[in-house]
């Protein structure tokens, strides 16, 4: 199983503290770093020293690491043009030497719109659905042709769809609980099917809906490959992870429950049994970005136990 570190930058958190996590990431062995993309802090956090942009953070990341996968959970649809996100990850997935990623939902956020004077259209699906077509069908271009797209929401005429990703194929991962609309659109466009805080029975459920669009869709049943998102506090002890738990306003018992948390041994036999269900790759959300022992210890007594 892959564990992916996953970090929530809107709740308070500079670029040097990023990039100090993104070299932690690397240097302990972890296979990803992945950002959300907000732009305003949620719940009690004062959000200081004010936002950053996800990808300007990864195209920096992009020059600073040289190992680790970049990307986002998940780039809202809301906040940028297709034809202009198609451009962005492309060149940061050349100035990173292939290693992007692109997490791509329909944005859901109203009041960081409203904050930051973005739109924030009321059909935001059928949006997100001629983004992921827009976007994949750029870079899929043949050099030398031209991509043309007429949809009710975006029109593209004759671009040259570029420039082309370092990679043949940049990984798209789509997300979500959704019953219906949502495995279609992973059956899809998805690389990575990602279940973002659920619980093994949810997200159970879940995938069977996407492995069973996949195959009416005429792919293999297992693509794509089905990842869960869930917040991360381990600790040696009881108190470390008390400590921890309280770093970042949150109870012991209900991180157990919604999350993984407690000793090493707890979260490994949680991450085994989330495996059963189908679970390949693990993001976990690191809610205090300056305890980068916490990393360490996840690293070395959670991770280096898993199959």
């Amino acid at each position: 199983m892959d564990l992916r570190i996953f970090t929530e930058p809107q709740q308070g958190a500079s670029y040097d503290t990023l990039l100090a996590v993104a070299k932690a990431t690397e240097d302990l062995g972890f296979d990803a770093f992945f950002r959300s993309d907000h732009y305003l802090s949620m719940g009690s956090a004062d959000g200081l020293p004010g936002p950053t942009d996800a990808w300007i953070t990864l195209a920096g990341l992009a020059r600073e690491t040289k190992r680790i996968r970049l990307g986002t959970l998940m780039t809202a649809g809301t906040f940028r043009l297709p034809g202009v996100l198609a451009i962005q990850v492309a060149q940061v997935d050349q100035m990173s030497g292939g290693r992007v990623e692109l997490g791509l939902g329909a944005g859901w956020f109203e009041e960081e719109h409203k904050a930051y004077g973005i739109p924030f259209p009321k059909e935001k699906f059928a949006r997100l659905e001629e983004q992921l077509a827009i976007v994949t069908g750029l870079w899929a271009t043949e050099p030398g042709k031209t991509f043309t797209y007429r949809g009710s929401h975006y029109q593209l005429e004759d671009s040259p769809a570029l420039p082309k990703p370092a990679q043949d194929k940049i990984p798209v991962l789509i997300g979500g609980h959704g019953a219906t609309r949502t495995p279609r659109l992973a059956a899809r466009y998805a690389d990575e099917f990602n279940v973002p805080f659920a619980s093994i029975e949810d997200s159970e459920r879940q995938f069977g809906r996407v492995r069973a669009a996949a195959a009416e869709a005429g792919r293999e049943p297992d693509e794509p490959r089905c990842s869960n998102a869930l917040v991360v506090c381990v600790g040696r002890d009881d108190a470390e992870v008390a400590r921890r738990a309280a770093a970042i306003g949150r109870e012991v018992d209900e991180l157990k429950t919604n999350g993984l948390a407690g000793s090493p041994a707890e979260v490994v036999d949680k991450l085994g049994r989330y495996a059963e269900i189908g679970t390949s790759r693990v993001y976990l959300q690191i809610l205090d970005l300056h305890d980068l022992d916490h990393l360490e210890l996840i690293a070395s007594q959670v991770q280096s136990r898993l199959g």
